[in-house]
């Protein structure tokens, strides 16, 4: 087991490697930079040049990310020049909130598909069968900016039930527990926005392993041997069918990415996806690569942690 994870991360070092160039070149390649259109129009044109030369942004791109990956080894992810702070300072305020979010809409996901998915399964054909995959259809259907959309409206002006803004209600004091309820109470509403859209997919695969492991010869000889009903479902056909649901839990992971982008901007949640497309807007492209590589990673160690599951539950997968 140790062999097949020691060579998956050595797997990993090169695809890092290869994300962090493409996402440097690509930013660089994006048109103006954080002077472009939002200084001072009577500022003169050649003392933009002089910052832009100072700042090593004239440089050829091959030197800049030579500097940018020595200050990464360094802890350094440079200077925000919008947010007038450290890049690893503005993260650091961020990426605490996204971490939450995503375990929330995680524990939101497995708690609404895992019952959804069995019990569509157990009783396939059934109205309720039938009830439960026009939800998943419905969700496959519509875009999660639109849902998201939707449950805010609702949720969020029409009733008042949740806050429609922000991770925490200004005035509290970090660490009480008004705090706490607080930070609880600001996400659960994205949090539950996204598991909604989300969860479809593990009902979807979790009631087609069911369906498909009921016809299986050994659910049947079980049943032969005089095996009680409730028996045969939890002992062998759920045991059976969510191990495979277990081994895609790093790719729900990479999932959640995307989401936050669209969530966070909606419900106007201060995280990593709301800071992403804010430094895309103001052209911060120390502020916007740094993410994105974070991003990367995320999906990259996702990845990662789906094959170390999956080898555990499969063992015929490992490399030799």
């Amino acid at each position: 087991m140790w062999k097949f994870t020691v060579r998956r991360i050595l797997i990993m070092i090169p695809q890092i490697i290869l994300l962090s160039v493409l996402v440097f070149i690509m930013a660089k390649m994006m048109p103006g930079d954080a002077l472009s259109g939002m200084v001072d129009p009577n500022v003169d044109p050649e003392r933009l040049d002089e910052i832009r030369e100072n700042l090593g942004w004239n440089d050829p791109w091959h030197i800049q990310y030579a500097d940018w990956v020595g200050g990464v080894f360094q802890g350094d992810l440079g200077q925000s020049f919008r947010f007038k702070m450290p890049v690893t300072e503005i993260i650091g305020q961020r990426i605490v909130n996204t971490f939450w979010l995503s375990v929330a809409t995680l524990v939101f996901t497995y708690l609404i598909s895992i019952p959804l998915g069995i019990t569509s399964g157990r009783y396939n054909d059934s109205l309720l069968d039938q009830a439960i995959t026009s939800y998943t259809y419905i969700g496959f259907a519509t875009p999660l900016f639109i849902f998201a959309l939707v449950m805010l409206w609702v949720f969020g002006f029409m009733l008042g039930w949740f806050p429609t803004s922000g991770s925490v209600a200004p005035g509290l004091e970090p660490g009480t527990f008004e705090y706490v309820m607080s930070k609880i109470y600001h996400l659960i509403l994205p949090a539950f926005s996204m598991a909604l859209i989300t969860t479809v997919n593990t009902v979807q695969y979790l009631r087609s392993e069911i369906i498909d492991t009921k016809q299986k010869d050994f659910i049947l000889t079980a049943r032969a041997k005089g095996a009680s009903e409730s028996r045969v479902y939890n002992r062998h056909i759920l045991r059976n069918s969510l191990l495979p649901i277990a081994a895609f839990f790093g790719f729900e992971i990479t999932g959640l990415i995307g989401g936050t982008v669209f969530v966070e901007n909606i419900f106007g949640y201060p995280g990593m996806g709301q800071l992403f497309l804010e430094s895309i807007t103001l052209r911060d492209y120390s502020v916007v690569t740094s993410v994105v590589l974070l991003f990367g990673i995320a999906s990259i160690l996702g990845a990662l942690l789906s094959d170390i599951i999956l080898s555990l539950v499969d063992p015929r997968i490992r490399i030799k």
